[in-house]
C-alpha cells in the first residue's frame, strides 16, 4: 500500500503569505514611489520641449534668494556631517592557536583528575559525566603548568601563559595587517580572573615598546562578554580621537584559576574554560575602509547586576578549605535568559525589519488588551543577520539559544564547533566563531554578523558588523589546519 504523504499544502501556502507579507511592508516606501515617479515622468513627456523651457523661463529667481538658499543647504550639510558619528572599521584579528603539546585529550583530563582528586572518586566521577556532555573535543588546550601533578599555578607560570598568549596573538595581527607598534594610539586589554600588577596592558607597552602617550586600559573581573565590553570602549574612544588605530586583546588566563578543590559547582570551570586569546585592530581612518573587513554597526550592553541573584550567579570565592574558585550557580541558564531578553528588548527595533517590529508589536498590544495567554511572538531574527556568534560558554548556552532564537544547526554551527575544537575561551570565543565562518568560505559582502556573550556580574552584550567585502577563504589562522574535518557530529553523550 502507497506511503499517504502528509498534506504540505496549508503550511506551503502560510509559507508564501509570510514571505509575501515581509516583502511588502519592508519596501512600502519604494513600491509607493514608483507610482509617483512614473506619474511625474509620464506627465513631463506629455509637456514637450517648448513647454517645459516656458515653464522655466516663467520662475524668477533672486540673486539674494539663491545665495541664502546656499548658505543654508552648505550649513546644514556642514551641521549633519560634524555630527555624524565616525565610523568605526574592524581592519582585521588573529586568534591564537595553541601548540600540540597542550592538548587535553580526555583521558588525560581524566586520569589527572583521578589523580588530584583520589580522595574524592565522587568529584572525579562528576566532572567526568560533565566532560561526556559537554561538547568539547580531544584537542582542546591546557596551559603547560597545569599538565603537572598536582598543578603548580604560579604567579611566574601565569605570566607566562599570559606572555605567550597575548604576544603570539599581537604578533600574528601585527603580520596580517602590517601595523607598526608605534601606529597604535589606543590599547584595551580584558582579562577577568588575572590581574597583575603592573597590568597586562603594562605588559603589551614594554615588550613592543609602544608609545608614551599611548591610551590604554586593563579591564578584568568582567567576564566573558568583556571582549565587547573593549569593543564598545574603543567605539567611543574612537570618536573621540579623530584618525586614530586601536587595539584590542580579549583573553583569559587559566593557570592561576583551575581549582583543585573538592565543591561540585566550582570543579565546572575546570571540564569547560580552555587556553585561548585574540587581537583585534579596530581603527577611524577612512584610509582604512578599502581593506577593512567589517564596519561596526551596533553595540548593546545590558546588565543585570541590581538583582542579587543574578550578581552572584557567577561567583569567585573560596571553598570549606580555602581554595579559590568560580562558583556557578544552578540559576544560571534562567539568569542569562532573563539577560538575553532584556537585550533582544533593546537590539530588536536598531536590526530587525519593519515586518518583524509590525507583528511583534500587534502581538504586544494583543497580549495587553485582549488576552494575555496569547503566544508571544518571537522576531525572526534571521531576517537581521546572515551569521550569528553565540558566546560558546557550553553546550546548554547555545542549546538555549537555538531554541529560543529559533536558528537552524547551521547558524549555531560556528559556536558548536568552536566549543569542540578550542572549548570555552571566555571572551575570545567569538572571534574565534567569526573566524570559523571566514575559513569556511561564507562570508559576503554586505553580511551582517550578531556576536551574543554572556559574563558575570551578570551582563548580556551584543556588537552587530557589516561585512565590508567578500573575504577570502584564510590560508593560515587557528582552523587552518582543521577547517576541512569540520563539521563532526557532536554526540549527545561521550561514553569515557
Amino acid at each position: 500500500m502507497p506511503q499517504i504523504l502528509p498534506d504540505f499544502s496549508n503550511s506551503v501556502k502560510l509559507k508564501y503569505v509570510k514571505l509575501g507579507y515581509q516583502y511588502l511592508v519592508n519596501h512600502i516606501l519604494y513600491l509607493l514611489l514608483i507610482p509617483v515617479i512614473v506619474g511625474v515622468s509620464i506627465e513631463v513627456l506629455r509637456l514637450g520641449p517648448d513647454e517645459i523651457f516656458n515653464l522655466w523661463k516663467s520662475l524668477h529667481f533672486d540673486l539674494v534668494q539663491i545665495l541664502c538658499s546656499s548658505f543654508f543647504i552648505i550649513f546644514a550639510a556642514t551641521v549633519y556631517f560634524m555630527s555624524k558619528p565616525r565610523t568605526i572599521y574592524l581592519v582585521d584579528y588573529a586568534c591564537y592557536k595553541p601548540p600540540v603539546t597542550c592538548r587535553v585529550p580526555f583521558s588525560t583530563f581524566m586520569e589527572h583528575s583521578r589523580l588530584i582528586l583520589k580522595d574524592n572518586p565522587k568529584s572525579v566521577e562528576f566532572q567526568m559525566r560533565i566532560l561526556e556532555r559537554s561538547g568539547l573535543g580531544e584537542e582542546t588546550c591546557l596551559p603547560p603548568a597545569i599538565h603537572y601533578i598536582p598543578p603548580k599555578p604560579t604567579m611566574e607560570a601565569a605570566r607566562g601563559e599570559a606572555e605567550l598568549v597575548i604576544f603570539s596573538a599581537v604578533d600574528s595581527l601585527f603580520k596580517k595587517t602590517g601595523l607598526k607598534p608605534k601606529d597604535i594610539d589606543i590599547l584595551i586589554v580584558n582579562c577577568s580572573l588575572f590581574s597583575p600588577t603592573p597590568s597586562l596592558s603594562a605588559m603589551i607597552i614594554n615588550k613592543y615598546k609602544l608609545r608614551s602617550n599611548i591610551k590604554s586600559f586593563n579591564l578584568s573581573g568582567m567576564g566573558c562578554s568583556a571582549g565587547l565590553i573593549s569593543i564598545d570602549l574603543a567605539r567611543d574612544l574612537l570618536q573621540v580621537h579623530p584618525n586614530s588605530n586601536a587595539v584590542v586583546v580579549s583573553t583569559e588566563i587559566i593557570t592561576p584559576n583551575y581549582y583543585q578543590g573538592k565543591e561540585r559547582a566550582m570543579l565546572l570551570p575546570n571540564c569547560l574554560f580552555r587556553m585561548g586569546g585574540a587581537a583585534i585592530l579596530l581603527s577611524n581612518r577612512r584610509s582604512q575602509r578599502w581593506r577593512a573587513k567589517y564596519r561596526l554597526v551596533h553595540v548593546v550592553r545590558t546588565h543585570k547586576g541590581a538583582d542579587d541573584k543574578a550578581y552572584r550567579c557567577v561567583y569567585e570565592e573560596e571553598d570549606k578549605e580555602g581554595k579559590v574558585g568560580i562558583n556557578l550557580s544552578k540559576d544560571l541558564m534562567a539568569i542569562a535568559g532573563e539577560a538575553l531578553k532584556s537585550n533582544i528588548t533593546t537590539i530588536g527595533p536598531l536590526v530587525l525589519p519593519a515586518s518583524e517590529q509590525i507583528l511583534f508589536l500587534f502581538t504586544l498590544i494583543g497580549r495587553k488588551i485582549f488576552n494575555p495567554k496569547w503566544k508571544p511572538y518571537i522576531p525572526d531574527f534571521k531576517q537581521a543577520f546572515e551569521h550569528f556568534c553565540i558566546h560558546a560558554g557550553g553546550r546548554a548556552v547555545i542549546d538555549e539559544l537555538q531554541k529560543n532564537l529559533q536558528l537552524s544547526a547551521e547558524h549555531v554551527e560556528a559556536s558548536r564547533m568552536t566549543l569542540h575544537r578550542f572549548g570555552n575561551t571566555s571572551s575570545s570565543s567569538l572571534w574565534y566563531e567569526l573566524s570559523y565562518i571566514e575559513s569556511k568560505g561564507r562570508m559576503k559582502r554586505g553580511d551582517r554578523v550578531w556576536q551574543i556573550a554572556f559574563g558575570s556580574g551578570f551582563k548580556c552584550n551584543s556588537a552587530v558588523w557589516k561585512c565590508n567585502k567578500t573575504i577570502k577563504t584564510p590560508k593560515d589562522g587557528p582552523w587552518a589546519d582543521c577547517i576541512d574535518r569540520y563539521p563532526v557530529h557532536i554526540p549527545e553523550v561521550v561514553k569515557l
